[in-house]
Order: structure tokens, then sequence, then C-alpha cells
């Protein structure tokens, strides 16, 4: 069981200010208590609770209740100034935690196995230091502390509740914890940073019959199975090679038993990609589409499709992102701890928040494999060094003390 509070290192605080060193054992504290009580997607009441009763207790404004389960703290400088908004994600993912540490998830088959818990805790932090700080920056900053990441979506009814409006922000930030690039590292880039999220669902329709009598059937199993094969050609024959594309089939279910030929088949996948130009012109659903109704015409059988476009790519502002890097490489104190390429194929809902306001979102080392934190994102032993707490609020503070001074 661990129980000890993670330390600094002389590296890794040489770059905190004091106040933010000194704030983490709270840090830790307030995340340990988000990990043990996970919540899904716009059912986050204790989690939404937990973050009013720490603004009110600090005297921060803030509006809850936004989409079901969002808020929106408002910290006023009293000086006229632009207006940066800070975003945090706060649902968990329906997965039964492994870990066996004294802050695991003690909802069944609940789990903040994403970082969101961090996300939340770092943002928390920023809130309190800046609102003790109103002398170090002009303006206002907005934190939104957003439901439903992870689906259905909580960013685009957030906007449309009007989080961006009054005052109007000027800009937005958010950073994702990750796994993916060690403790100490930062992943910042201009442009697509993460892919748009697009899924399909399909059951094709054949006639079924006797495995011993192929000849009276239309197999259901061999056309999605071809399709299976075939839709691999979008991105291999139909997409730019410059671009970076993916068509992931996840689910094939069909058959009854070994000697009956399906009538149905089941299929469900996703599909990613950087260049919003896909977006635009439709291109994937169309394709994917025209791919399964050739098959199934070749073959005598008809379809059914469900296409869904859920997150647009996350595009960083360049301008944001620019100044987002210098930041980062004053917090890690050498360029090479600033990746700059840094890009996955997963989604995020930031993409609308970006779409809306010129913005940068970015990626926080938070893996450390010396003590057994480098297990991917949703996984069910996923954690992450909590040294990255600290570095999050002071990435925030300076990105708040740069653009709003």
């Amino acid at each position: 069981m661990v129980s000890t509070f993670p330390s600094l290192n002389s590296v890794e605080a040489s770059q905190l200010r004091f106040e933010i060193r000194a704030l983490q054992p709270k840090l830790v504290e307030w995340r340990r208590r988000l990990h043990q009580r996970p919540e899904l997607g716009f059912v986050e009441q204790l989690t939404s609770e937990f973050i009013s009763q720490k603004l009110q207790a600090w005297g921060i404004k803030n509006q809850v209740g936004i989409a079901k389960t969002g808020i929106v703290a408002t910290i006023d400088s009293g000086k006229p100034g632009p207006v940066l908004a800070i975003r945090a994600d706060i649902d968990a993912l329906p997965i039964q935690e492994e870990n066996e540490v004294c802050y695991r998830s003690q909802h069944d088959g609940i789990m903040h196995a994403c970082g969101h818990d961090g996300h939340i805790t770092i943002a928390l932090g920023t809130a309190y230091y800046l609102a003790n700080h109103l002398e170090d920056f002009k303006g206002t900053v907005k934190i939104i502390f957003q439901p439903a990441e992870e689906g259905p979506g909580g960013a685009k009814p957030m906007i449309e509740a009007g989080v961006l409006k009054n005052p109007d922000v000027d800009a937005i930030i958010g950073l994702h914890l990750w796994n993916n690039l060690p403790l100490g590292t930062l992943g910042v880039r201009s442009g697509a940073l993460m892919a748009a999220v697009e899924i399909f669902e399909c059951t094709i329709f054949g006639k079924g019959g006797h495995g011993a009598m192929p000849h009276q059937t239309v197999d259901s199993i061999v056309v999605a199975s071809q399709i299976v094969n075939a839709l691999q050609t979008i991105v291999a024959r139909n997409v730019d090679p410059i671009d970076s594309a993916v068509v992931t089939v996840g689910e094939f279910h069909a058959g009854t038993a070994h000697n009956v030929i399906a009538d149905t088949a089941q299929l469900s996948g996703t599909v990613r990609y950087f260049n919003p130009k896909y977006q635009e012109q439709r291109f994937f659903d169309k394709r994917v589409e025209q791919v399964i109704a050739g098959i199934c015409q070749s073959h005598g059988a008809s379809y059914k499709l469900n296409y869904y476009s859920l997150y647009p790519p996350v595009i960083n502002d360049a301008k944001i992102a620019d100044l987002v890097r210098r930041v980062a490489e004053s917090v890690v104190e050498t360029p090479a701890g600033v990746v700059p390429e840094c890009q996955t194929m997963g989604g995020e809902d930031m993409s609308f928040f970006l779409q809306a306001v010129p913005g940068c979102y970015f990626f926080l080392g938070s893996a450390n494999p010396d003590k057994n934190l480098a297990y991917p994102h949703h996984h069910p032993r996923f954690d992450f060094d909590e040294t990255a707490l600290g570095m999050g609020v002071e990435m925030f503070v300076r990105c708040v003390e740069k653009f709003c001074n």
C-alpha cells in the first residue's frame, strides 16, 4: 500500500516557485480524494461538489450546474486586461481499478484511468494560487471544469451555455497528463495535436442457411469480412500519404452455431484523422458507405449504416502555442524537455473550445517507470507520478502571467 506523499526532487523543484512547492502536499491530498470517488460523464455530482466547496472556501466566484455538472470559476484581478480561460475535464471511465494503493477507487467499476483527477487538481491549485496573487496579472481568468469528456462530450453543451461569454474569452489553454512522456517533459506544438473522432456501426443483412449448403445463402460473415479488409484501403489508397489517418474495426459479431450460416453480421469501428478538410468534405463517412455498399451489392446483401462525427481534431493556434512553448522551456529549463512534434490519434472534445477561440492544448509528461507509474491511459492499473501536479500548476500560472501581462 502506498501512503506517503511524493517529494519533488531538486531538479524538478528548482523550476517551481516556493508557494507552489509548498502547495504540493495539498495537491496530492485533493487528487487522491478525487481518485477515490470517480464518476462518469454528466453524473459527476460528488466531484462537482468538491470543486465548488473548495472555490467557495477560497472566496472564488463560481457558477455550478452548467451542462448538468460543469463549473466555471472566475478570478478577476480588478485591473483591465485580457480574459484567459483554463479548461479541465472532470469525468472518469467505466473501468475496474486494479491498483493496490490507499487511494484506489471506492466506486465499483469506475476509475480515473486517464488523469482527469489530476487535471481537476491542477486547475484547483491554479485557482488557489491566482486568487492569492491578484497583483501578478491583469484582466480575468476563467477556469472551466468540464464534464463528460470521455463521452458523450461536455465541451459543446458548455460552450452553448455561454461559458466563453460574460466576459468574452480571448484565448484558452488546457493540459493533459501524459504517460506517453516521461516526468519533466512537455509536449507542445502548433497545429494538429489530437485527431478527429468518428465512429460507425453497420449491420450486414444476408440470407442464412445450412453450413453445408452455402449456395442457398448469402453469407453475412463472408460479406462483412471482405468489408473489414476493404475499409483498410481507404487510408492506403484514398488518403494523401502526407496525411495521417486510421480506420479501425473494433467489433465484429455474427453467428450462433458452427453449422449455421449467419444471416446478419454487425460491425463497429472508429475513424481518426488530423486534417480538418476530411471533416469539411465528409470524406470518410461517404467513402466508408461506398465500400460497404459496393461489397454488399456484389454479394446480394444489404446493409444499415450509422455514422457519427463526435469530435473534430484538436488544432492549436500558432501564437498561443508559441506562448505555451516559451513558458514550457522556462519550466523545464531546457528545450530538450519540450517535445515539439508530440501527436496522438486519440481524440478530445477540447477541440470544440479551440474552434471557438484561439488556444493551445498540451501534454504534461507524467510517467515514471522507476516507480512503476508508466501504464498507458485507460488501463486498469493506470497511475501517474504526482510530482507532475505542481509542474502543471506552475505551467498554468506562468501562462496566465505571460498572457495577461
